[in-house]
């Protein structure tokens, strides 16, 4: 099983000063073992880190230029200001707009993280409802497993703006995109039901918790042919986890972090606007009102006031570094996923448990079934375990409660979100392993945690 999470290093004498490469390296000189070691020795390695999905992780050396940057503005801020600070973000956009397949470098701008882009996209959609572009009443779809800050930004700007929000239920565990899909149609003919109009659809590409992978391209095919305004896709967890090509996957708007997957220091993101010769989508603004307002979201994000830029300027320190991996992003990716599915295939056996979702419909995370007789029966049960498997036994890792449907009797009610990264060894899963097994042979339940 270590063949899966020692992501095929190969022996290097890597030059830490050499040029940003723009495609994975040719040679077969690639980081080594130990400079991913060097490169996280910062993370406490008392714990069983398998948790990279809900902050990611940055290396050293990319925490060093993003030092670099810090002490540049603080030495002469007024340079930076004047001559740093655009052309820096500007280069960064510009590398993101390739990495995603972009037309048009305008089509990117830079943002703190996932939930400022989905305020920006759902504000604008708010001023459709109160300026009159929309009907009280017309309808904006989401998928119930939607990240719960999007749900709150709902409830924020299109509900008091007069929008019908509609929930798209989604199965869990979940055995094919087919399910998604027909549960998906289902929706969107609830949304039109009374003549309304569904103006955006919200699809995320990567949920959250549970973590599925979600077939964006055909629910916004389908979002096309059923007339939809426009989509938006939040993709938090999809740069450096999953495959992003805007020109493929045909959103309006689309943003992900970058601190997550893309080993940049929190926090950075991208919101993608697809150009529109009518122009719609030009008059999105950052929430943040400041000197540039106005001048296109791309330069209003590029200084919403005095405050730290460095997170936005280290991408391309990030591109070298994934470019020190065989393959580039791509093949961290591809074994990322692979030892995430094994290290999640080896615990669900060693558990008698079953994984949340087949391998196609996972990325670089997993959901594991965890043992039924730990009595996992509310949300509060789930954090109190993740809380005990912290302090009692070093291990984090995200846990999921799912209730049972009515009927159902002895059925798996919890579930560990479960990640692989770079730094992760197969160790850390036999850790979460061991400390399950521990706590069953114990005869313990979630019960001994309350009160």
């Amino acid at each position: 099983m270590s063949s899966a999470t020692d992501n095929h290093i190969h022996e290097n004498n890597h030059h830490n000063g050499s040029r940003i490469a723009k495609k994975p390296k040719l040679s077969s000189s690639f980081i080594t073992a130990s400079e991913i070691e060097t490169e996280f020795g910062h993370h406490d390695t008392s714990v069983a880190r398998i948790n990279n999905g809900s902050f990611g992780c940055c290396p050293a050396s990319i925490i060093a230029a993003q030092h670099r940057w810090q002490l540049r503005y603080l030495r002469q801020p007024d340079h930076f200001y004047f001559n740093d600070l655009n052309t820096g973000i500007l280069q960064s956009r510009t590398l993101i707009k390739d990495l995603v397949n972009a037309d048009h470098v305008d089509e990117i701008s830079i943002v703190d993280n996932a939930t400022t882009a989905a305020a920006i996209v759902l504000q604008h959609t708010a001023w459709n409802f109160r300026e009159g572009r929309f009907q009280k009443g017309d309808v904006v779809l989401m998928l119930h497993y939607a990240y719960g800050a999007v749900k709150k930004s709902m409830e924020a700007y299109v509900t008091r703006a007069g929008g019908n929000v509609v929930e798209v239920p989604l199965p869990f565990p979940v055995n094919s995109n087919d399910e998604i899909v027909s549960e998906f149609r289902k929706a969107l003919e609830r949304g039109k039901s009374n003549g309304n109009r569904v103006r955006l659809a919200v699809i995320d590409h990567v949920t959250s918790m549970p973590c599925v992978v979600i077939p964006v391209k055909e629910l916004i095919q389908i979002c096309r042919e059923e007339g939809v305004d426009q989509v938006f896709v939040d993709a938090a967890h999809s740069i450096g986890c999953t495959d992003v090509d805007m020109k493929e996957i045909g959103a309006d708007f689309y943003t992900s972090n970058l601190h997550k997957w893309f080993f940049c220091p929190p926090s950075i993101a991208f919101l993608y606007t697809r150009r529109n010769p009518k122009g719609s989508g030009s008059d999105l603004h950052h929430p943040v009102v400041s000197h540039e307002y106005g001048n296109g979201l791309a330069v209003e994000s590029a200084w919403i006031g005095t405050r730290d830029y460095s997170a936005q300027l280290v991408v391309p320190a990030a591109m070298e570094f994934v470019n020190r991996f065989e393959g580039g992003i791509e093949g961290i990716k591809k074994r990322n996923h692979d030892a995430v599915v094994e290290m999640g295939e080896m615990l669900a056996k060693a558990w008698g448990t079953r994984l949340g979702s087949p391998a196609h419909m996972c990325a670089s995370m997993v959901m594991v079934g965890l043992p039924v007789c730990l009595g996992i029966g509310s949300d509060s049960d789930a954090l109190e375990l993740r809380t005990h498997l912290r302090d009692a036994f070093g291990v984090e890792v995200p846990l999921y409660y799912r209730p049972p449907r009515e009927g159902e009797v002895g059925v798996i009610t919890g579930y560990a979100r479960i990640s692989h990264q770079v730094y992760n060894k197969v160790d850390d899963y036999y850790k979460f392993r061991d400390a399950i097994n521990q706590l069953m042979q114990n005869g313990f339940t979630c019960a001994d945690l309350s009160g």
